[in-house]
């Protein structure tokens, strides 16, 4: 276990042992310099904290709707939440957007993270200042840790453009299987029907 509070004494700078996913839980909730809520919207990549930057209206309202209609069409035994850690690793911890889960994982209130065993499906809404991390980096990472399903929602003009992936457990690498534009149907991870042109606002 490392010590967060040497670990701030290098701040800016990460510690000379580098973070750990664990560190998350006992990061202060004030910064090295008093900064109020500081490390209340940071996400572990690689060993590196990086911090979200606020969001637009388009990623705000896509995560939210999303959330809802996955809830709503979910079976029981599966759920929708947003914006939790997934732990990949000893220095991996993102947050994505949405996720599917395991509805008793879902039912506990005292969670900060769930595994990859636990996740049926990522969803990465892309912003500017996240392109590659959502593009390239974390997509990658998920599917090494073994997530069978991901999403990555990009902005078209104000509209959503969801490319939807499904891992190859031969190549542990994800394959592209639908480009959806209008509407969104799939039969994995459950039978899911979205009319993406009709989201609200």
């Amino acid at each position: 276990m490392t010590d967060v509070s040497a670990a701030l004494d290098y701040w800016p700078a990460p510690p000379p042992w580098g973070w750990t996913a664990d560190d998350l839980d006992r990061l202060p909730a004030e910064g090295p310099n008093g900064e109020p809520d500081f490390f209340k919207h940071v996400e572990l990549i690689d060993g590196a904290l990086v911090f979200m930057s606020p969001q637009k209206r388009f990623h705000q309202r896509m995560i939210h709707h999303l959330t809802e209609t996955l809830c709503r069409q979910a079976p029981a035994h599966l759920s929708a939440v947003d914006q939790m850690d997934v732990k990949l690793g000893y220095r991996m911890r993102p947050c994505p957007d949405v996720l599917v889960i395991d509805a008793q994982a879902a039912d506990d209130d005292d969670r900060t993270f769930y595994t990859p065993a636990e996740v049926h499906l990522v969803i990465e809404v892309v912003s500017p200042e996240s392109e590659d991390r959502d593009r390239k980096t974390k997509p990658s990472r998920y599917a090494e840790a073994g997530i069978t399903h991901f999403w990555r929602v990009e902005n078209n003009d104000g509209s959503p453009v969801v490319y939807v992936y499904e891992l190859d457990p031969a190549t542990h690498a994800y394959g592209l299987t639908g480009i959806h534009h209008e509407r969104l149907t799939v039969p994995v991870p459950f039978p899911i029907d979205i009319d993406l042109g009709d989201l609200p606002r």
